[in-house]
């Protein structure tokens, strides 16, 4: 049986994207479990110190790093802070997006290049940057989010679904490589969640989603709770696996 309790005492985890949302609640989540923190934004510098306040306010350990994950050199100095902070990562979530919600044909190349660089080009990066300290250490967890929309298409989503494909795929890619390296990487797929989003990512419409079994649209914490288990030692067998966290809303088979 696995302690949850401090069970990530050691651990480094760096979370991209982490000054809100999902990435602030996984944040903060992985610290309560013992984990030392590396909180990331691209400019958000007042939120991520907000982060960092409340992680060390509980005893925690974290500090923050301003990195566009889509630039590789901005990748290796956080990673490089990692280090000196803490001597290595062990985790890594790769949850930083961004998202817009344009018809296909009005699509143009500076438009795809923008979500690619972040959803896909980013965790390339991020992976590519702490695997190799992760098989210093013996061993990490990767956990890559995606959305529901690249499974149930979404109309004017066609390049953002077509990123988290790909992301998808190279998180399967990562599983099988490195799994003789004690590397362990799965993707997590959100449902409709209750979260802040920019002006001009895809609302709802919905004041009470009439289509999720459950009854309510997830919150942060719902995909932090997820996110620790599977970076965790209770999954210790669980790699290149997609798991879908929205409610009963899509049941894949």
């Amino acid at each position: 049986m696995v302690d949850q309790v401090n069970e990530l005492e050691g651990k480094v985890a760096i979370v991209s994207g982490s000054a809100r949302n999902i990435g602030r609640a996984t944040a903060i989540e992985l610290a309560r479990a013992g984990a030392s923190l590396v909180v990331n934004a691209r400019e958000s510098k007042d939120l991520c110190d907000e982060v960092v306040a409340e992680i060390e306010g509980a005893g925690g350990k974290a500090i923050a790093c301003l990195a566009d994950i889509s630039d590789a050199d901005a990748v290796r100095t956080m990673v490089d802070a990692a280090t000196d902070a803490f001597g290595g990562v062990d985790i890594l979530v790769n949850n930083a997006a961004v998202r817009s919600n344009i018809p296909f044909l009005d699509i143009d190349q500076v438009e795809w290049a923008r979500i690619a660089a972040t959803c896909l080009q980013g965790t390339l990066n991020l992976s590519r940057a702490c695997i190799p300290l992760m098989i210093e250490r013996g061993g990490g967890a990767i956990v890559s989010l995606a959305g529901l929309s690249s499974y149930k298409g979404s109309a004017g989503r066609s390049h953002v679904m077509a990123t988290k494909d790909g992301l998808m795929g190279l998180t399967r890619g990562l599983a099988i490589e490195f799994g003789e390296k004690n590397i362990r990487a799965n993707s997590a797929v959100v449902g409709r969640f209750d979260t802040e989003r920019s002006a001009n990512a895809p609302q709802s419409g919905y004041a009470v989603e009439p289509d999720i079994p459950l009854g309510r649209m997830g919150v942060s914490q719902d995909m932090a709770d997820l996110i620790r288990f599977l970076v965790g030692p209770g999954a210790s067998y669980i790699s290149g696996q997609t798991i879908h966290v929205n409610g009963a809303a899509y049941c894949p088979h």
